[in-house]
């Protein structure tokens, strides 16, 4: 005949199971997203931030002369210049070359390639954030890639793995938000809302598309930000919506965006709706490193 004791650790053992299958799920799942963020050519790696103009330049950590005109970026190399596009060199004779780059759609780029024998070859991000073009040059060799260390996180904890409930909105809503740097907007559409509830009260989390079809995205900041966890946002990736519009909120995979690391970001900020007036204690906390834009 079983014991108590017995009788106990049975009853236990299953919710232990399954709170150390939730851990190792949540250390899997972190482990990848940090050998994403320290890509050799990752955000981290980001030397500088230029914006362009009419008025052609050259720009630091890039070759050649940089310039905007009819929403197309206009790159003008000189002799001996390399700089290859999708595997191509775009001044194959090596006399120099002006080359046409675009139009790029808001929030979309490409990556230029800049050969760099023993130090790691440079990228070069050419995107369009807030209506302006945007050059970033990446190197490996960026100190703040360097020296990163890893981004402190709470420990997982179940209880912040919430369900709730997407209503989509009659129709989808363009929703205007500022962005880490001053001076430009970021225009999402937002297709509904989150409405779930977290330390007894009812809360709501407008939603924009996520980066995979029928995924969502909520950027928000809670009652530790500032305090235990980046100030201006975090994001959080919902998964598609089950039939009756229940989905699962798992704040432990709430992430920091690059500007959280780094002041050559133009990341985006929370709908002011989205300012949650309880404790978030789950996910990325703020990081170690920091570069700012000098």
């Amino acid at each position: 005949m079983p014991t108590p004791t017995d009788t106990a650790a049975a009853d236990h053992a299953p919710r232990v199971d399954a709170d150390e299958a939730f851990a190792a799920a949540w250390k899997d799942w972190r482990a990848a997203h940090e050998r994403h963020r320290t890509d050799p050519h990752g955000f981290l790696a980001v030397t500088h931030l230029h914006w362009l103009d009419d008025v052609p330049a050259r720009l630091d950590g890039a070759p050649g002369t940089w310039s905007v005109h009819d929403d197309v970026v206009r790159l003008a190399l000189g002799a001996g210049d390399r700089v290859l596009h999708d595997g191509q060199d775009l001044n194959p004779d090596g006399t120099g070359t002006s080359v046409a780059l675009g139009p790029i759609a808001e929030r979309e780029g490409l990556s230029l390639r800049v050969p760099d024998a023993g130090a790691g070859h440079t990228v070069i991000e050419v995107a369009k954030r807030g209506g302006r073009y945007v050059v970033r040059p990446r190197h490996p060799l960026n100190p703040l890639l360097a020296r990163y260390r890893g981004t402190p996180a709470y420990a997982p904890n179940p209880g912040y793995a919430v369900s709730g409930t997407f209503a989509a909105f009659t129709e989808p809503r363009a929703t205007t938000v500022g962005a880490a740097v001053e001076g430009i907007q970021h225009i999402y559409e937002a297709p509904g809302e989150i409405r779930f509830h977290l330390h007894g009260q009812d809360l709501s989390l407008t939603a924009f598309n996520g980066h995979n079809p029928g995924t969502l995205t909520v950027l928000f900041t809670d009652a530790t930000s500032g305090k235990t966890t980046y100030a201006a946002n975090r994001s959080l990736t919902v998964p598609a919506p089950d039939a009756d519009g229940t989905v699962l909120l798992d704040f432990n995979r709430a992430v920091n965006l690059p500007c959280a690391y780094t002041d050559l970001a133009t990341c985006p900020l929370p709908p002011a709706e989205n300012r949650l007036p309880v404790a978030v204690e789950a996910g990325e906390q703020i990081p170690y490193e920091r570069q700012d834009a000098s």
